[in-house]
């Protein structure tokens, strides 16, 4: 297979189909066909984040998420980050999530800062 750009769905397709007769065939990544798949798969990446992108998640329904998994309320997060008007007022987007707040969360929830911040 020659490596150029990926500009088509169906050179996306013949990509896909050749990297992974490639996995099948348990190539060396330090070999010159391991780094022909290695270049294989920068340039299928590159197609998909252009045609594939995956938004950020909404930083609000994250923690809401988060929330949801963990079994909480609103209500458990009063001592945390202030009152139960202010706990309410964030989660229903009428109050602004700031940097200190989003630290809490992503200290308490494990939620990446990139996401809080987006």
């Amino acid at each position: 297979m020659t490596l150029k750009p990926i500009k088509t769905e169906e050179q996306y397709e013949e990509y896909l189909e050749w990297i992974d007769a490639q996995f099948d065939k348990k190539i060396p990544s330090n070999s010159p066909q391991g780094e022909k798949l290695q270049v294989a798969l920068l340039l299928v990446k590159a197609y998909e984040d252009e045609f594939y992108s995956i938004p950020a998640p909404d930083p609000i329904e994250a923690v809401k998420l988060k929330m949801l998994e963990s079994g909480l309320k609103n209500k458990d997060l009063v001592g945390i980050i202030g009152s139960k008007g202010y706990v309410s007022s964030i989660l229903n987007r009428r109050k602004p999530l700031t940097l200190e707040i989003a630290k809490i969360f992503h200290h308490k929830f494990g939620i990446p800062a990139e996401v809080l911040l987006s």
